[in-house]
């Protein structure tokens, strides 16, 4: 039945994206595509009622994430948002796109009374009702909105929120940059190319058929952050690499992904619905677009370097076996320790995170 049900959502998302781009004359730029694919009210990848978090393929689900891993994971990264909440004078905690719920559960029970108010912004409903049914044992402290406030003070969060971000695709033929969109051939979603004026940030020496990247809806979501944020700390965790390895000549392909069932491919463009799209996150541009909104970058590590500087291998030592075992992967270079990277912005307070004190790597953005 279920199998039955996601066939269906799938053929009705298709013909809803297929209508979507005859009605733009036959193309849209790849980011409008993803956009449609993992949001369309209902039928999108995270706006429908089917499970994306869990750590088997068993469960139904189709990647794990660092709180679903491991309930330590949201121990120590406590210990960075009660810094930033003292250093804010403020009780209160923002996440965006909290997927499960995991997260804030794990930082309100590390937290306890220190957090007033845990809200929640979240685009899909469908994660939305997760997320109340799990957090209901919190009461009132958790709350949901749908826009931001004209200001805010606190702590925000976002774990892997940035890589969710619809993203626009570059293509380069030895002598020039198009963008590459979606066109439809024989009712078949097919990449066409248009030319632009658009460039990667960095001249390096791309091959022809290189494709890249570009981020230009997460670094608008940074500057508005930046403009409601007066006094606080904003912590992103998510995989990326700065824009020397972001854009290095030899990533000929981008980063451009999909997950499904634990397993990666790089076909946007099949199973629409069916499936996560997701790009890492060029931690430079990031950091480029809070520096030019008027925030300061307090911090750029390792996922597992900012772990272990919040006390991670002592939430550890205390932990049975096997959430050790578990946590293990949260910091190991070959598995999520390297890879993801936290970064650290900041306005309006005084701070020298807790989480950066070894290992910073500010210097490589």
């Amino acid at each position: 039945m279920q199998e039955s049900r996601s066939a269906s959502v799938s053929t009705a998302l298709g013909a809803h994206i297929r209508q979507g781009i005859a009605r733009s004359g036959g193309w849209v730029p790849f980011d409008t595509f993803m956009h449609w694919a993992l949001y369309t009210p209902g039928l999108g990848y995270y706006a429908r009622d089917s499970r994306q978090f869990g750590q088997m393929p068993a469960s139904g689900s189709d990647f794990v994430t660092a709180p679903e891993l491991s309930p330590l994971f949201g121990a120590a990264l406590a210990v960075q948002v009660r810094q930033g909440l003292d250093a804010a004078a403020s009780a209160d905690v923002w996440e965006f796109g909290a997927g499960s719920g995991a997260l804030a559960a794990q930082l309100l029970a590390a937290l306890g009374d220190r957090v007033g108010c845990y809200t929640i912004v979240e685009v899909s409903g469908a994660l939305q009702a997760r997320q109340r049914e799990r957090l209901a044992k919190f009461g009132s402290r958790v709350q949901w909105a749908d826009r931001l406030p004209d200001a805010l003070n606190g702590v925000i969060v976002g774990n892997e929120v940035l890589d969710a971000m619809p993203a626009r695709l570059l293509a380069f033929d030895g002598v020039h940059w198009s963008e590459r969109g979606v066109a439809v051939h024989e009712e078949m979603f097919t990449f066409a190319d248009r030319p632009t004026d658009d460039r990667p940030p960095v001249d390096a020496a791309f091959v022809p058929g290189t494709v890249v990247e570009i981020q230009p809806q997460a670094e608008a979501f940074i500057a508005t952050l930046a403009d409601k944020l007066q006094r606080g700390l904003a912590l992103f965790v998510d995989y990326g690499f700065p824009q020397a390895e972001y854009y290095h000549p030899q990533r000929t392909g981008g980063t451009l992904m999909c997950h499904r069932a634990h397993r990666a491919d790089g076909d946007p463009l099949a199973d629409v619905g069916d499936k996560d799209i997701t790009v890492h996150v060029d931690f430079t541009a990031m950091a480029l677009a809070a520096q030019e909104a008027g925030m300061d970058v307090a911090g750029y590590t390792s996922q597992g370097r900012f772990l272990i500087n919040c006390g991670l291998p002592a939430l550890m030592a205390a932990a049975p076996l096997r959430e050790q075992v578990a946590a293990l992967k949260l910091v190991n270079e070959h598995e999520m320790g390297e890879l993801f990277k936290v970064l650290a912005l900041s306005r309006g307070i005084e701070i020298d995170p807790v989480g950066f004190t070894v290992g910073d790597r500010m210097h490589r953005l």
